[in-house]
Parts: C-alpha cells; structure tokens; sequence
C-alpha cells in the first residue's frame, strides 16, 4: 500500500465494478492500494441514495468524481478569494 495515493477517475470506475460484483471494501482496499477507511469515504462520496443488486448502498464512479470536481472548485474560490482580499 503506497501512502497517500490519489484516486482516479480510473481506481473510482475499478471500486464501482468491484464493489457491484459483492466485494467487500477491505478486499477493494487491497486490490485498489489504499487503505480501507479512504474506500468506506469514496462509497459515501458516491452514494447514489439507492440501493445496489447486494442489498448495499449504490455507488457511482462518476457521482463521486463530479463531487470531488465540485469541492476543488469551492476550494480554489475560497483561497482566491482569501489571498486577493489581504492588505499588506
């Protein structure tokens, strides 16, 4: 397991079919290489608010990744917005 890994597009698509075919996410964790409490965060970032063919909650790829989108941006807000109001 490598620290500090960042996940793709391409380790979110890999988590949905995996967790879809019944995986559970320690194993996801192994296959991914990261560790199981950043799976459990990425399953809740993508919650879809229904449930899959496992009786688990849904999870999509692109959901999540159109969030992780969404808080870049209000994070890049709030820093412009923080470094172009300071007055020396």
């Amino acid at each position: 397991m490598k620290p500090y890994k960042r996940i793709t597009l391409a380790d979110r698509r890999e988590i949905e079919a995996l967790y879809s075919s019944g995986m559970m996410p320690e194993q996801i964790a192994e296959r991914v290489g990261v560790h199981r409490s950043t799976i459990y965060s990425e399953l809740r970032r993508g919650d879809t608010g229904a449930m899959d063919s496992n009786g688990r909650i849904g999870y999509s790829a692109d959901l999540a990744q159109s969030k992780m989108y969404q808080q870049a941006r209000r994070v890049r807000r709030t820093h412009t917005a923080r470094a172009g109001g300071v007055e020396e």
